[in-house]
């Protein structure tokens, strides 16, 4: 079946000796890999390539067979060109971890709109912002949302949060108990948007603390879920 499929390319596997296996998250079904066969092989094929840097937004023609694990693209095009994602070694090496979290915990084979429209507008917002040490932190609280493990925003003046309940609570319990510094970045972000994300002031050990504790959560939620070897790279650039 050919149809058109806007899509966020996630990964991408050099496969045999000319063929590319592309990860991507598409608008309509979810998680969908395809093979691009021979694209290594030619001038022309390698000029292609350029359209499957990680997170790149496209417009695909799709050949599509369900029931199938890899399908096909007959044709290729930008949705959003970026400006510096891929330019700027600040921007991308926040990418390249992204991709790496996205990669890991989007594994469904199905529509989901809303989740796809989060993504692709926030990397537009990346794209275009000048202070952005910070988007990562927001970007990967903002997704628990759409994973199903918000931090529940009810009794947030209590001084401790659950990292295995997702939950505020007026006691101590233990190793899952978050309090101090990483409380408070918690609770702000919680209640900002990305427009206002340049008042959340932080430096680099905080942000690197805050990151930790995060990427903590997600392993507890997800029993699945390994950090990125990309985290290194992350936090030598940012600090």
């Amino acid at each position: 079946m050919l149809s058109k499929n806007n899509s966020i390319v996630l990964s991408k596997l050099k496969f045999r000796d000319h063929d590319l296996i592309v990860k991507c998250y598409t608008e309509q079904r979810g998680v969908v890999s395809y093979l691009l066969r021979g694209v290594l092989k030619s001038k022309k094929g390698l000029s292609k390539t350029v359209y499957y840097q990680v997170l790149s937004q496209l417009q695909l023609d799709e050949t599509y067979k369900p029931n199938q694990s890899l399908h096909y693209i007959k044709d290729v095009k930008f949705n959003y060109i970026y400006k510096t994602l891929h330019t700027n070694i600040y921007k991308s090496s926040i990418i390249l971890f992204l991709s790496e979290i996205l990669s890991n915990v989007l594994k469904e084979e199905e529509k989901n709109e809303d989740l796809f429209g989060f993504i692709a507008a926030a990397l537009q917002y990346l794209d275009n912002e000048d202070q952005f040490s910070n988007f990562h932190l927001l970007f990967l609280l903002k997704l628990t949302r759409y994973l199903g493990f918000q931090p529940e925003n009810i009794n947030n003046n209590y001084p401790f949060f659950n990292l295995e309940s997702g939950i505020f609570e007026a006691t101590n319990h233990g190793i899952y108990s978050v309090s101090g510094e990483n409380l408070i970045l918690l609770k702000r972000l919680l209640g900002t948007n990305f427009d206002a994300l340049n008042t959340v002031r932080i430096n680099a050990t905080q942000r690197q603390t805050f990151l930790n504790m995060l990427l903590h959560y997600f392993e507890l939620q997800l029993g699945s879920f390994k950090k990125p070897k990309s985290l290194q790279i992350l936090n030598e650039v940012f600090h």
